[in-house]
C-alpha cells in the first residue's frame, strides 16, 4: 500500500512499482484521483490519530508512507505546530500500529532532510549519523515521527526503513524549482552568477528507484538512509544545466552574495534566499555500500524529464 499515492512522488512510485510487478493499493484523499494510474485498488482515507486502517491494510505486506502535512504557504490554522503533530506524528504512528496488527512486514517511511536541518557547511555533508536539528514545525514533526517508528520497530518487530530526501525535482515539480526553470527558459536575467554554494538534489526517478530498493533489500530493514543524485550543484551550475536542457543561454548576472542577502532581508525573503543560495549536501555512502545502490539517472536526465511533460 502506498499512502499519498496521487502526490508528486506517489504517482511516479505507483507506476514504477507496477512495472516491477507489485500489486499496488493506493490510499488517497479524494475519490477518482487514481484514474489512469496502474493500481489494483483505491481507498479514500484520511490521516490522523483516529483513522481506521484495518480494512485498508488487509492482505498488505509492505507500506510506503508518503502522505503528510507539508509546508503550507497560506497557513489557515491558528496552531500549525499542533496540525503537523496531529497528521505527521500521530497519524503516522496510528498507521504503523495498525500495520503491525495486520501483519505488515515492512514500513518504508519517507521523511525529509528537514528532519536534520536546513543547511550544512561547505564540504561537510549530512550523514545518517549527523545531529538532527530541525528548524521548522514540518521538520520537527518528521523527526518525531521517525523516533516513534523506531520505538515501535524495537517493541513490535516491524521492519522500518526511513528515507530522508532533499529537494525532489522531476515531471510535475512545482513551487520554487518550477519557477526557476521557467525563468531560465524565458531568458530572464538572474542575479545568481556569483553563487558558489553546493546543494544535493534528488530526481523523481532516482527517488522512486531508491524507495523500491528499500522495499526489497534485506539489509534496509531498520535503517535510515539519505538519498540524492550523487551530484552536488551550485545554484549557478543548476541554472546552467537548466539552460542547456532548454536550449537557451543562461543569463546570469554577477551580483555579490552580500547584496543578495541584504535584498532578501529587506523583502522578507530570507527563507527563500537560504533555499536558493545556501549549502545543503548529503552523503549517500551508506546507500551505496549497504544496499549497493547507485543513482540510475544523472541530473541532466531529470531535467530533461521535466521538459518532456
Amino acid at each position: 500500500m502506498v499512502t499519498g499515492a496521487t502526490g508528486f512522488v506517489g504517482r511516479a512510485l505507483c507506476t514504477h512499482l507496477a512495472g516491477l510487478g507489485y500489486s499496488v493499493r493506493a490510499a488517497v484523499r479524494h475519490a477518482g484521483a487514481t484514474q489512469g494510474m496502474p493500481v489494483e485498488e483505491q481507498l479514500v482515507i484520511g490521516l490522523d490519530a483516529h483513522t481506521d486502517w484495518v480494512s485498508a491494510l488487509e492482505g498488505v505486506n509492505m507500506v510506503v508512507h508518503l502522505a503528510a502535512r507539508v509546508h503550507v504557504m497560506t497557513e489557515q490554522s491558528t496552531d500549525p505546530q499542533a496540525e503537523f503533530m496531529r497528521t505527521n506524528v500521530q497519524g503516522t504512528l496510528r498507521l504503523a500500529e495498525q500495520a503491525v496488527q495486520a501483519g505488515v512486514r515492512r514500513f518504508v517511511y519517507i521523511s525529509s532532510i528537514k528532519a536534520m536541518g536546513e543547511s550544512t557547511s561547505a564540504g561537510q555533508p549530512f550523514t545518517e549519523e549527523s545531529p538532527t536539528v530541525p528548524l521548522d514545525a514540518y521538520g520537527f514533526s518528521k523527526l518525531k515521527a521517525e523516533m516513534s517508528l523506531r520505538k515501535l520497530a524495537a517493541d513490535k518487530g516491524l521492519e522500518v526503513v526511513i528515507v530522508r530526501p532533499p529537494l525532489v525535482y522531476g515531471p510535475g515539480v512545482k513551487a520554487n524549482f518550477a519557477a526557476l526553470m521557467r525563468a531560465v527558459e524565458y531568458g530572464v536575467p538572474l542575479p545568481l552568477g556569483a553563487v558558489h554554494n553546493a546543494r544535493s538534489l534528488v530526481s523523481l526517478s532516482n527517488l522512486v528507484d531508491f524507495i523500491a530498493t528499500c522495499m526489497a533489500h534485506a539489509q534496509a530493514a531498520n535503517q535510515t538512509f539519505l538519498v540524492s543524485d550523487g551530484q552536488d550543484l551550485s545554484t549557478t551550475g543548476l541554472v546552467r544545466a537548466m539552460a542547456q536542457v532548454a536550449g537557451v543561454k543562461a543569463r546570469l548576472l554577477y551580483v555579490p552574495m552580500w547584496i543578495l542577502e541584504v535584498a532578501a532581508s529587506l523583502l522578507g525573503k530570507k527563507d527563500v534566499m537560504q533555499r536558493l543560495c545556501g549549502t545543503l549536501q548529503v552523503d549517500i555512502t551508506k546507500a551505496r555500500t549497504l544496499l549497493h545502490w547507485k543513482p540510475p539517472a544523472q541530473v541532466y536526465d531529470g531535467l530533461v524529464g521535466i521538459r518532456k511533460v
